[in-house]
């Protein structure tokens, strides 16, 4: 007996799946949450829903592989920022004056606005202090409640309740949200320390590195293994990119933090050349949108001048120009791979889950579509989001999200804010 059907059909369907390929018209039928089949007239009559797609563009939903998730209900005060400003006031001000209630209302916020989007996968680079087990779960309770699939990079809080989750909370491996280690950390002890906890748990772990030899001190210190994400990568010594494609490391870029805060260039064009098919991250909601339109359109652009002005070149000295096609692998499947999801989600292959994104195409400022990869990278924003489902569930549907609690959520991060403009009271 058959589960539940859905069908999306008649849209131009960017698979991201090379064997299936870009189709003009075509149908994606779903059942039980699973793709089933991909083409012209792939639906059956016996369908639960059925999505008219037609005059609409069809893609897997985008992934965002390194976010702060917590930070959304700070959301723009960092804008004007650069990176000292930001670990002083966000991370070092604003962050401990957070509540359990509080860090829930970001965790959802950034949840419900990543699926606004279009964005169905989101790491979640949590690096709030956790005192207490409270505060930890419920930054996962809103994530659950969202309905986003979410790799939860556990940070900042003791080893014992990062077990505790491990245990009691995010054990399953199929669920939507599953578990990572930020691995961010201080001298050589503290590395084997967080490493040895990552292993432990049987989790990948996630680090931010920029310039120096970071990638070949944890080759040095036997931690390094595959399946570790290194979020920026800027101004690395020569060597350490081809280390962390040589190790099974896997490489996340935000380009528009990277330039905006000083970080240094976003390097396309060195991981081009080191073999790396990075992924792409919003980063910090305190001062870049929540949806990954902004970071493909703005590494295109920075990786485009960069390889025109001779700053980057291939493995051959030649100058490699990277496509749209190129950001849209990075915003869809290489972002799963580099979660290690790339048999869960990332292209609308049949066997994978139903994450997909339908987006409109007759705004004025998108119509007429001539190449349809291009058009999204270059022209489209969150306001062509239409339809979104994560798992075969509908999540956005008619440009709406479905989620009957967003009124009361808004509310409540406007009290948030209201809160934190008081003076922290004096010690």
């Amino acid at each position: 007996m058959s589960g539940r059907r859905t069908l999306i059909a008649g849209g131009h369907v960017l698979s991201m799946d090379p064997a299936i390929g870009e189709l003009p018209c075509a149908d994606v039928l779903m059942e039980d949450g699973v793709i089933q089949s991909v083409g012209p007239d792939a639906g059956a009559a016996d369908v639960d829903d059925r999505i008219d797609a037609r005059g609409r563009l069809v893609l897997p939903g985008f992934v965002d592989t390194h976010r702060h998730m917590w930070q959304a209900v700070l959301r723009g005060c960092g804008a004007d920022q650069t990176l000292g400003e930001y670990f002083e006031t966000v991370l070092g001000a604003l962050g401990p004056r957070l509540t359990p209630d509080e860090l829930y209302v970001g965790n959802a916020l950034s949840a419900l606005a990543a699926l606004d989007a279009g964005v169905t996968t989101v790491q979640d680079i949590s690096n709030v202090g956790k005192p207490t087990p409270e505060h930890t779960d419920a930054l996962l309770d809103a994530l659950e409640s969202s309905g986003v699939r979410c790799v939860f990079a556990y940070g900042m809080g003791p080893a014992k309740d990062a077990r505790r989750v491990r245990e009691t909370r995010l054990g399953t491996g199929d669920a939507l949200v599953t578990m990572a280690i930020n691995a961010d950390g201080g001298g050589d002890d503290d590395s084997r320390r967080i490493w040895s906890l990552a292993r432990d748990l049987a989790v990948p772990a996630a680090l931010h590195v920029r310039g120096g030899r970071p990638v070949s001190r944890l080759h040095r210190l036997g931690v390094l293994r595959p399946g570790t994400v290194f979020i920026h990568g800027t101004r690395l010594e020569e060597g350490e990119l081809r280390l962390m494609r040589d190790s099974g490391a896997a490489l996340s870029i935000a380009p528009a933090i990277e330039m905006t805060m000083g970080h240094g260039l976003p390097p396309f064009g060195a991981a081009a050349a080191a073999g790396l098919r990075p992924g792409l991250s919003t980063d910090v909601e305190v001062a870049a949108a929540a949806d990954m339109f902004g970071p493909m359109r703005t590494g295109f652009q920075v990786a485009r001048l960069a390889a025109l002005q001779g700053l980057t070149k291939g493995t051959d000295g030649q100058v490699a120009l990277p496509t749209t096609r190129d950001l849209l692998e990075y915003a869809t499947v290489a972002g799963a791979e580099v979660l290690g999801l790339g048999r869960v989600t990332g292209s609308l292959t049949p066997g994978k889950q139903a994450d997909v994104v339908v987006l409109r195409a007759d705004r004025p400022g998108v119509a007429p579509v001539y190449d349809a990869v291009g058009t999204v990278v270059s022209a489209m924003g969150p306001g062509d989001v239409e339809t979104v489902l994560v798992a075969g569930r509908v999540v956005k549907r008619d440009g709406r999200l479905v989620h009957p609690g967003l009124p009361r959520l808004l509310e409540r991060a406007a009290a948030v804010r209201d809160r934190l403009r008081e003076p922290a009271p004096r010690r």
